[in-house]
């Protein structure tokens, strides 16, 4: 059986002119998180994204996709991942008690 996992990702564009280049495709892969429907939470250095492993791994491939086509030359993506094989993985579970 598949269990939900969550994935950190946080996107650095490398080799752009000023930082509003760089926050502008770094907003273009958020607005891609956002789109995929899957639970997710942006936070100041990485958002969170919750879901079926392979459904956040495709997602983190259309992320660099996007980022591509936003006029990103190379990125530097810092993946976190918690997995189990025994039961789903959440995000409220994390943090729940903090909202």
């Amino acid at each position: 059986m598949k269990h939900q996992v969550n994935v950190a990702i946080q996107v650095l564009p490398l080799g752009l002119p000023d930082k509003a280049e760089v926050y502008r495709i770094i907003d273009e892969a958020i607005a891609t998180i956002k789109r995929s429907g899957l639970v997710h939470l942006v936070c100041p250095f990485e958002t969170v994204i919750e879901g079926d492993y392979d459904a956040v791994m495709q997602l983190i491939h259309e992320v660099q996709d996007t980022c591509r086509a936003a006029g990103a030359e190379e990125v530097l993506i810092n993946l976190k991942l918690q997995r189990s094989f025994v039961q789903d993985v959440s995000i409220g579970d994390k943090v729940g008690k903090y909202r």
